[in-house]
């Protein structure tokens, strides 16, 4: 009688199903993680198409896959007003990183040290704000362009978060215009 109520009670029951259910969930995993190292042994290819995305091309790259590097470098961006500073954001397309400057090299923004018009003004102020707020916004990477450094002494880079140019959205915004390699008037 004593065996019939410890094999009936609420708590031995509940104990048997949560077991159960760890050890299924175990071998799912475990036959998950045999099938890609089998299928990575094949040769599958480390990029799968989105049936979704198959009229565009899109594709997703799986963990793993040598796509695009993790971006790394992350500050806390404020503005450099007086023109110095460790972190800081100059204007639409310059900026400071661990006291270094930096030209964003795929975009032209507006001017604000001093802007030409009015119009300029507003829009350069505009890109200054929102190139801070990219910024913030977390980490990114410095690709090499062309060039190492402008005439000014700054380094030329393109920034780019998860393999996307931050100056590509600036642009899309109404906010810069592409590096055509010269400056053209905003006014």
């Amino acid at each position: 009688m004593a065996h019939l109520v410890a094999r009936h009670h609420p708590g031995s029951r509940r104990r048997r199903v949560s077991y159960r259910r760890r050890t299924q969930a175990g071998f799912a995993l475990w036959l998950l993680l045999a099938t890609a190292g089998i299928s990575g042994a094949l040769g599958t290819p480390s990029v799968i198409e989105r049936p979704e995305a198959r009229d565009t091309g899109a594709a997703l790259v799986q963990p793993g896959a040598p796509a695009v590097a993790p971006d790394r470098l992350t500050a806390r961006f404020g503005f450099c007003h007086s023109g110095g500073g460790r972190n800081c954001v100059v204007d639409g397309d310059t900026f400071r990183f661990e006291g270094e400057k930096y030209r964003i090299a795929d975009i032209d923004t507006p001017e604000t040290h001093p802007a030409r018009c009015a119009e300029e003004a507003v829009l350069g102020e505009a890109a200054t704000r929102r190139l801070r707020t990219l910024l913030n916004e977390g980490a990114f990477t410095l690709d090499e362009a062309d060039r190492d450094t402008d005439v000014h002494g700054r380094k030329l880079r393109i920034v780019t978060r998860g393999g996307a140019s931050i100056g590509d959205q600036l642009v899309d915004e109404g906010l810069a215009r592409r590096w055509e390699g010269y400056r053209r008037p905003w006014c």
